[in-house]
């Protein structure tokens, strides 16, 4: 701290008057023989040197409440509910990819096998998790990543991530995600390479993944994979998708020619996971995490208190 003995003297001074003994600014002034807008000064830089901390103790958000209450209500494995400042994409985002590498910090042990997804939520999961010395983990990527679109889908930044998480090369998925014909995903399927992964992906025992809401200005949108048929049907019944994959608010597929379209996981293969971990938050995706807790495709849901609040309240 590069404060003078008596300007530091000060400081506390006012801030011990100011916030323990409840005097005003003028007051305290008059007893400091100093003017009135020093006394703020002295105050703020209190404030930004940690002298005084301010500390908001909000006991309206109650998480282990409301993680118990998911748990109840959607019969999971575990809720995680983590505290958000404000409602906005960005800022539940990062709060949401702390909590879950937290969690991934906890249960990833030798010899898992990790499928994960990609998308900004995924990698903000992927920025926080924490170096854990594990043998044989592997980890394999639960869906087509490669995108003919210039936004980027971070699949590649995902699968790096979180292989040096873990200390293993990550097996990508390099492929489109949806395809125009069935038969062409048949034939990619039948290649070695690619079953390995997908097979990989089916033994996975933990799944990460988010949940989309469904924005005709979304990625997979863009890229041209869909029919005007498809884009109706999608519109009118889907309320997300996971892995690309468009379900309705009771968790049933919507499309089923275009779910054959879909290289990557099925849904109903992350009903047999030891975790599928659902990822998400935001107005915008409530529906799609409700349909998905319909379904039964996350045994395991890590997501923010407004986001939680909103789960709770909808009713069947």
């Amino acid at each position: 701290m590069e404060m003078d003995q008596e300007k530091f003297n000060k400081v506390i001074e006012a801030a011990r008057m100011y916030y323990i003994l409840d005097y005003n600014q003028s007051e305290i002034a008059k007893k400091l023989g100093v003017s009135r807008p020093t006394v703020s000064r002295l105050l703020q830089t209190a404030k930004e040197e940690g002298i005084v901390q301010i500390k908001i103790v909000d006991s309206s958000i109650n998480s282990e409440k409301l993680s118990s209450q998911l748990e109840q209500k959607f019969n999971l494995k575990k809720a995680i509910v983590t505290p958000v400042p404000q409602y906005e994409n960005h800022i539940i985002k990062s709060h949401l990819g702390v909590a879950a590498a937290d969690y991934l910090y906890d249960i990833v042990k030798d010899g898992d096998i990790i499928g994960v997804t990609w998308g900004t939520t995924l990698y903000q999961v992927a920025i926080d998790l924490k170096q854990k010395y594990v043998n044989d983990v592997q980890v394999v990527q639960l869906k087509g990543g490669v995108s003919h679109s210039e936004t980027s889908t971070y699949a590649s930044e995902i699968m790096y991530l979180f292989g040096k998480a873990y200390n293993t090369p990550p097996m990508h998925l390099p492929l489109p995600v949806i395809v125009d014909h069935v038969v062409v995903k048949k034939a990619m399927e039948t290649d070695r390479h690619i079953k390995r992964i997908l097979d990989l992906g089916k033994q996975a025992n933990i799944a990460v993944f988010t949940t989309g809401p469904i924005k005709t200005d979304s990625l997979l949108f863009q890229l041209g994979y869909f029919s005007e048929q498809d884009v109706e049907m999608i519109s009118s019944r889907a309320v997300g998708d996971i892995c690309s994959r468009f379900f309705d608010k009771d968790g049933q597929i919507c499309n089923e020619s275009l779910d054959e379209r879909t290289l990557g996981l099925d849904l109903e293969e992350l009903k047999k996971k030891e975790y599928a971990i659902l990822v998400a938050g935001g107005d915008q995706k409530i529906d799609s995490i409700y349909g998905a807790l319909q379904g039964k495709f996350a045994n395991v849901l890590v997501t923010d208190q407004f986001t939680a609040r909103f789960l709770l309240d909808k009713q069947e």
